[in-house]
């Protein structure tokens, strides 16, 4: 049994790292409607808590240990903090890193490192990394510095508990942390239990990587065979030995959230940080959305760690498309109207004044038309009046709210060719972003013309692209001009488009 508080008490961290702020989250406190505060990891010098860790470990070694060197294997956080504490330490490290690993992260570790660290690219995921590291600690007599299961890196990330009992001294409900292998949840309860036992500690994890929820129910630890990777700072198959006791004895309980709930997560925090986490530091936060809801809490403070930031920027546009459905605030849909010139226009009326997100649709058969839609709600009881209000007026409607390939791919792929859409024109237009910009064009269009394609998607701008295809006869075009000249929208004629010929005409 190794003595937590005081190994957190006397952890060597503040050589590299900072003592992070504990920052109210005014927006999203008003609207869950208790008191959030955001425990800011990710504005550590490696952008993640992994260096306290890594350096109070690195800190307690002998010199005859620093000056053989040390090895880890990690393909993101971890890395850099060993990477720094190296530097720091004057130390050789040598990381192990899998050759799937993005170079924005390879370069970041030797950013950190500096002259002191040696690269290793090794297999195609981190349990291939981690078995070469094992073999290079004998073979070059290196020592280990593994990302959680180690109770100097345990102590040094239950440093940030410590911080967070003195930055904020009143009433805590609960603190929320993620867990990956659990070093940090680990530290955090190991000082929390012994000092204030009266706040929970809550631990979160994503639905698809949840090999520490599952260990602490079998009473064992599991063995995942595969882990969903969106979170892949919590990626982890098998928790560490003194991780899983540690959590089996302080833990109160591990809350799930999907990837949806996590994209909703990273939105929560920039709308009051204005930073943007990475999935595995905003898992905390949806858990805290999460539990206070199930809770139906009021007035309490809640405490998620924000643990990193260290996101790849090409994964936003993922992110931002996720996040409102993770909300419940976007409702995906698919919805049969009568292909017949005016459906159309009526089908828009039922919506009201929604906000559309989305809206996908191409000519396919004379009689039924199917949309795509996507559709701002306050709830999940507003989609349910909406499919009532459809099914009342006899549009047959799908809730695909919750259907992973429509959210994926679908939405990507409705359209293709249509032959048999007579008299075709295509136009691209700017909407102006605003209610009621969509029923203008509708209204003011001529109802003897059938649209036959219609694609539009909101990407937060001022104005909404929209592509639309019209079936116009020839005798039309100058109606069609004047249509064009007099709605006020920019337009382009895509008619001739290459793009369009080759894969809608």
């Amino acid at each position: 049994m190794h003595n937590y508080l005081k190994r957190i008490l006397t952890a060597r961290v503040y050589d590299v790292a900072i003592e992070s702020p504990l920052e109210h989250a005014p927006t999203l406190s008003a609207r869950i409607g208790n008191n959030v505060l955001f425990k800011r990891e990710d504005l550590q010098p490696v952008f993640s808590f992994k260096l306290r860790g890594a350096y109070n470990k690195m800190s307690q070694l002998t010199p005859e240990q620093l000056k053989r060197g040390v090895i880890a294997a990690s393909a993101g956080n971890h890395a850099q903090g060993v990477a720094l504490s190296a530097h720091r330490l004057s130390c050789r490290a040598t990381i192990v890193m899998p050759t799937t690993t993005p170079q924005l992260k390879i370069d970041a570790v030797r950013h950190f490192g500096k002259r002191s660290v040696d690269i290793v690219l090794h297999g195609n995921s981190y349990s291939d990394a981690y078995s070469h590291a094992l073999e290079l600690e004998k073979e070059l007599n290196l020592t280990f510095v593994h990302p959680f299961d180690d109770p100097d890196v345990i102590a040094g990330q239950g440093t940030i508990a410590m911080e967070i009992l003195r930055q904020h001294q009143a009433p805590i409900h609960a603190i929320f942390c993620a867990i990956g292998g659990g070093g940090l949840i680990s530290g955090v309860a190991a000082y929390v239990k012994q000092v204030r036992p009266d706040i929970k500690i809550i631990g979160v994890q994503t639905t698809d990587s949840d090999a520490m929820y599952r260990s602490l129910k079998a009473n064992k630890r599991i063995t995942m065979n595969d882990v969903g990777l969106f979170s892949d700072g919590t990626a982890v198959k098998l928790v560490g030995e003194e991780t899983f006791r540690i959590c089996k004895k302080y833990v109160d309980e591990i809350i799930l959230v999907d990837t949806d709930a996590v994209c909703a997560a990273i939105k929560d925090v920039f709308q009051d940080t204005r930073s943007i986490l990475e999935p595995a530091g905003a898992l905390a936060v949806a858990g805290a959305k999460l539990y206070a809801k199930r809770e139906k809490l009021k007035d309490q403070t809640l405490i998620p760690i924000a643990c990193g930031a260290n996101m790849n920027f090409d994964r936003l546009r993922f992110v931002a498309e996720r996040a409102e459905i993770g909300e419940k605030r976007e409702a995906i849909l698919a919805v049969t109207i009568p292909e017949t010139p005016g459906s159309f226009r009526q089908f828009c009326a039922l919506l009201g004044n929604r906000n559309i997100t989305e809206f996908n649709y191409r000519y396919a058969d004379p009689t039924a038309a199917q949309v795509f839609l996507g559709v701002q709600v306050r709830d999940p009881s507003e989609t349910s009046k909406l499919l009532a209000t459809l099914e009342k007026n006899k549009l047959r409607a799908l809730d695909l709210t919750d259907n992973e390939m429509a959210k994926l791919h679908l939405r990507h792929l409705v359209g293709g060719r249509a032959p048999d859409a007579k008299d075709e024109i295509m136009y691209r237009f700017e909407f102006p972003e605003r209610p009621g910009a969509l029923m203008n064009f509708l209204n003011s269009m001529n109802h003897n013309w059938n649209i036959s394609l219609f694609h539009y998607r909101n990407h937060g701008a001022d104005y909404g692209r929209v592509l639309v295809g019209m079936q116009v006869p020839h005798q039309d075009k100058k109606a069609l001009k004047t249509f064009l000249d007099t709605l006020g929208y920019p337009y382009w004629d895509e008619s001739n488009n290459p793009a369009y010929k080759l894969f809608l005409g």
